[in-house]
């Protein structure tokens, strides 16, 4: 198994326990979890992304406080699948967390997860204003259900 392999292998996700998406963005990161029995996912939050030392600490924290079995970061590939430097960044960032965290860090394909928020949002009847201050959270959410539809195929 390559190093980059070990972020897309799901079977290192316990059967159980609760589990934290990242939708990492240059400005903001959005935040989401889902409940013990994985049925229901919630978009928690947004922070800022500022610098490493501060973004580890602000995970940490969430994945205590939500008792998170794995963490999973969203990928932004390109829409053909490629490789951006957005994607090469979110790498970095998952290498530094596996090395930082005691739980499995996983990558997971987030494509369209930032239109679709945006749309989500939309068709629940928030304002331009409240979707900019909720599609990160939103996105994360997005992230983490495509997670466990994968899960629940595997």
């Amino acid at each position: 198994m390559t190093n980059q392999d070990a972020f897309t292998d799901i079977s290192r996700i316990p059967k159980v326990g609760r589990i934290v998406a990242l939708d990492i963005g240059t400005r903001n990161v959005g935040v989401a979890v889902c409940d013990e029995s994985r049925l229901v996912v919630k978009a928690v939050r947004t922070v800022k992304r500022t610098n490493w030392k501060t973004l580890l600490a602000e995970t940490r924290n969430i994945l205590t406080e939500f008792d998170a079995v794995a963490l999973v970061l969203g990928l932004p590939l390109g829409f053909q699948g490629d490789e951006t430097e957005m994607s090469a960044d979110v790498r970095r960032l998952a290498r530094n967390f596996a090395l930082s965290v005691e739980i499995p860090v996983i990558l997971q394909d987030e494509r369209v997860s930032s239109i679709a928020a945006r749309e989500n949002l939309h068709e629940r009847g928030h304002n331009l204003k409240e979707i900019f201050e909720k599609v990160d959270a939103e996105a994360a959410a997005i992230i983490l259900a495509d997670t466990l539809e994968l899960i629940g195929r595997g």
